[in-house]
């Protein structure tokens, strides 16, 4: 039996948003999906929903890639999708501060949260953070997604898994 002592890369892909709110949930339910699909290994698939903070913890557990699924106001078309580096300049990332509240942690916060943690605890944040956002058409008190958004939801899941393939060469 051989063995490989390189380990393999570790991504964590999490479906963040509320489906309480319509478009809100579009991460929530890609994730949902994508968790049925075949991945490489070192690969995990998380619903994470509205608990931020619960992100942020989980990702001290040492992710070389972090992919974020989420509901992102750009300015496009309701259904189009992003793919987001936080490394670039402003990377969908606030300049501001943003003020811990677990109702209110969107992705920019919980990278935010991120960033205080590995400072703190000397973790190591994981190298490359992308988001793969999609275009609400709304995001109003209602259950379920907008026809864009939903039609958007098979694309997100072979762009993440285009994506986590990628990730397993690198």
């Amino acid at each position: 039996m051989t063995t490989d002592a390189t380990p393999r890369p570790r991504t964590l892909v999490a479906g963040v948003g509320n489906i309480f709110l319509g478009d809100d949930g579009f991460g929530v339910e890609a994730a949902r999906v994508l968790a049925g699909q075949e991945l490489p290994p070192g690969v995990e698939v998380t619903d994470i929903g509205i608990r931020g903070v619960h992100l942020a913890y989980q990702v001290l557990d040492g992710y070389d890639t972090l992919i974020l699924l989420d509901a992102t106001a750009r300015g496009g078309e309701p259904g189009t999708l992003y793919v987001i580096d936080a490394a670039e300049p402003d990377g969908g990332r606030s300049s501001q501060t943003v003020p811990l509240d677990g109702h209110r942690m969107t992705p920019d916060a919980v990278l935010a949260l991120l960033d205080t943690l590995c400072a703190g605890t000397g973790a190591t944040p994981p190298r490359r953070t992308l988001v793969v956002g999609c275009e609400p058409a709304a995001v109003e008190e209602a259950i379920g997604l907008s026809p864009q958004v939903a039609a958007a939801v098979p694309e997100a899941v072979r762009l993440v898994t285009e994506l986590v393939r990628d990730q397993a060469v690198v």
